[in-house]
């Protein structure tokens, strides 16, 4: 019989063990049978864009982490996909930083050419997983929701691709009870506008802190206020904008800070981050660890070293993305397929050990994104993943750090060169501060 593959999540990292499989299959390799589990009604992942937050109309909890006039906040030129070009899938080149609606229409593309869609059972979340010792196979419990009922299976190989930007971690501040204004996560943003001509607290440093401030003040907030637990972000912001250490309390619409200042506010955006949450999964084969560049356990960055036929994808902290994503797939695939043999276990946890000692070494500035390049360098090198100039990838990035720090509102007019095509992208037909409408239609205007 032929070894089966449970797939949990058809976003980016999903989708991209599935096209590896399809590539071997092109290639004329008999692959295993490969069953992908997704809880949206449509792939994608987190670039599935909805309008709904907390629960849907199953009563799931929502996946979504993004909002309308989302841009990307990297150069899709450390993205692109080696096998699947911006070029080829938009007839020409486009402009560095698109929005949502167009790396999800791009992230389709490569999958529907690739006729992969009928491996996927939509609107089928994953209820449990555990390992048969005595069967040497994994037993992987879904739900059916529109038909509710449960399906319960036997697998060789399981790849958890579920992503860990979707469950938050929501801290609590004294105040937050009675606070008149609204409070929330990133993960229930949706709409800048909501937040026109008030002043905004955002609690948080991370990414997530910078672009939803930065949308906020695009459509119309009055101000913008971030909260700091260790160190300013120390862009040159806009007038309107302030940085302040860790929130203490919130007393009626006026938050407190350590430093002892004060501001008046009317809504609260906590960027705090997300948790690797896999409630689904054994306690012997879940994922625990920090969003890091090394994760835990996890050998090559992908292979559970505690029992190999359970594969982890996209659970790193990142630079690299989808490109990173296909190389860690391609590697997943080579492993189940016995192309790659892992070492023992106690080999494996060496290798992580060695791998948390290399990025905790890497302290320059652009320390952590040379050890991430080095990583899918390493992987790709493994495989038959399309060789690309992960280098020029690298000089992205690092032109993408230097025209933040000149611009924080004006580093998204920028343009770089495809690591795949050699070609320069164009400059896009509107600066992004006047770029309101983020639709497809428009951006790909000339």
């Amino acid at each position: 019989m032929k070894k089966r593959v449970a797939v949990i999540g058809a976003g980016p990292s999903g989708l991209a063990q599935l096209r590896a499989f399809q590539s071997a299959a092109e290639k004329g390799a008999d692959i295993p049978e490969v069953v992908c589990f997704e809880k949206q009604e449509d792939w994608g992942g987190l670039w599935n864009y909805t309008w709904r937050t907390g629960t849907d109309e199953f009563g799931e909890p929502v996946h979504c982490s993004m909002y309308r006039y989302l841009w990307s906040n990297g150069p899709k030129e450390g993205l692109e996909f080696a096998d699947y070009t911006f070029e080829e899938h938009f007839g020409k080149p486009i402009a560095s930083y698109p929005p949502r609606a167009v790396l999800w229409d791009y992230i389709k593309g490569r999958v529907e050419k690739a006729g992969v869609r009928d491996w996927i059972r939509f609107r089928n979340p994953v209820r449990w997983v555990e390992y048969l010792e005595d069967k040497g196979k994994f037993r992987v419990v879904a739900n059916d929701i529109k038909a509710d009922r449960d399906t319960d299976e036997l697998y060789d190989y399981v790849v958890c691709a579920s992503g860990h930007f979707s469950t938050p971690n929501v801290p609590e501040f004294e105040g937050f009870d009675s606070f008149p204004g609204r409070v929330l996560h990133a993960h229930d943003f949706r709409d800048a506008l909501e937040f026109k001509d008030q002043d905004i607290l955002i609690i948080g440093t991370s990414y997530s802190a910078e672009d939803i401030g930065s949308q906020c003040w695009k459509y119309g907030c009055k101000s913008v206020t971030i909260s700091h637990r260790t160190a300013p972000i120390g862009f040159d912001w806009p007038d309107s904008w302030s940085e302040v250490p860790l929130l203490e309390r919130v007393e009626g619409h006026t938050a407190y800070f350590k430093d002892g200042s004060s501001k008046k506010i009317d809504a609260i955006i906590l960027c705090t981050g997300y948790q690797h949450y896999f409630p689904f999964l054994a306690d012997n084969l879940r994922l625990r660890t920090a969003n890091r560049l090394a994760t835990a356990d996890l050998y090559k960055g992908v292979v559970w070293a505690h029992n190999p036929k359970l594969l982890y994808l996209g659970m790193q902290d990142q630079w690299f993305t989808f490109n990173m994503f296909d190389a860690q797939a391609w590697y997943a695939r080579d492993v189940i397929m016995g192309r790659i043999k892992v070492p023992s276990e106690a080999e494996m946890l060496k290798d992580v050990e060695a791998r948390v000692a290399a990025e905790d070494a890497a302290t320059s500035d652009y320390g952590p994104l040379e050890y991430q390049a080095e990583y899918v360098k390493e992987l790709v090198a493994e495989t038959d993943y399309p060789s690309f100039d992960i280098d020029g990838a690298t000089e992205a990035f690092k032109q993408w750090k230097k025209h933040k720090k000149k611009g924080i509102m004006t580093f998204r007019d920028h343009g770089y060169v495809s690591p795949m095509t050699g070609t320069m992208a164009p400059e896009h037909h509107t600066k992004w501060v006047d770029a309101l409408d983020d639709s497809l239609e428009s951006y790909l205007q000339t």
